[in-house]
């Protein structure tokens, strides 16, 4: 009788410990990944450039922001634009092709448009909102002119713009 109440007096505080500290490790790593907070940043990209999107990525100690955020691409600037001083059936339109690459190596693509037939200047893809900011130069290059050097404002946000 002794010997069950000695193994009662032991195994119950050691059951009871050892139970406290898998809760306390549970906890804890339950703590380590939290949701990104709500963020709206604009991106200014040259066709080619690209830029991590440092905001959507959730705090984990384990997993370095570079490796973990998704980047996006301006992969094609197409200005259709009637070149000043043509003579031009229509206006034409300009427009932005994007690549979104997630850490996983998954990529979609989307094309972003102030006027063009059917487009649009905001989509969302994997939670977040990227919308056209603006662009330049604002007017069409001069027909013998070289392509300028487009830059891009991209706004990119995890909420829906009011």
């Amino acid at each position: 009788m002794k010997s069950t109440i000695f193994r009662q007096l032991i195994v119950l505080p050691l059951l009871a410990a050892v139970m406290a500290t898998l809760y306390a490790c549970g906890a804890a790593n339950s703590r380590a990944v939290a949701a990104p907070a709500h963020f709206t940043t604009v991106y200014v990209l040259r066709q080619g450039a690209s830029a991590a999107i440092t905001g959507a990525v959730t705090a984990n100690p384990n997993v370095s922001i570079a490796a973990s955020a998704p980047v996006v691409r301006l992969e094609r600037v197409n200005d259709s634009r009637c070149h000043p001083g043509a003579v031009c059936v229509w206006a034409g339109y300009i427009s932005f092709s994007f690549a979104l690459l997630q850490p996983d190596g998954s990529a979609s693509n989307f094309v972003l448009s102030d006027n063009m037939p059917n487009g649009t200047a905001s989509v969302t893809r994997s939670g977040l909102t990227f919308t056209l900011a603006g662009f330049e130069p604002q007017q069409a290059p001069a027909k013998d002119e070289t392509p300028p050097d487009y830059q891009v404002s991209l706004k990119v946000s995890n909420i829906n713009p009011p």
